[in-house]
């Protein structure tokens, strides 16, 4: 079984981010493997409250050039979660 803190690893906060939370939406960086229903659980255990609907993209690393090489940023997943009616993560003390 897969701990709660290995799926969820942060919240988002850009500000894009705070535009969604006035339709009680949430961005999370989390687990490129875990799949939706684990994130789902996972938020639902970690802070405390009822989820809706969880949608998630697979987000491409960026190019970087590093002195005369290209590098390479690491790939990442972002999980948009909708809580149910009532329902709110202070996202201040996250």
């Amino acid at each position: 079984m897969k701990i709660s803190y290995d799926i969820v690893k942060s919240v988002l906060r850009t500000e894009k981010s705070t535009k969604l939370l006035a339709q009680n939406k949430y961005l999370f960086l989390v687990d490129t493997r875990a799949n939706k229903i684990e994130i789902k659980k996972a938020v639902e255990d970690i802070f405390k409250v009822k989820v809706s609907s969880v949608n998630v993209i697979n987000m491409q690393g960026k190019l970087r050039r590093v002195r005369y090489k290209l590098g390479r940023r690491s790939d990442w997943k972002k999980a948009w979660v909708t809580l149910k009616e009532g329902n709110t993560i202070d996202v201040a003390s996250t």
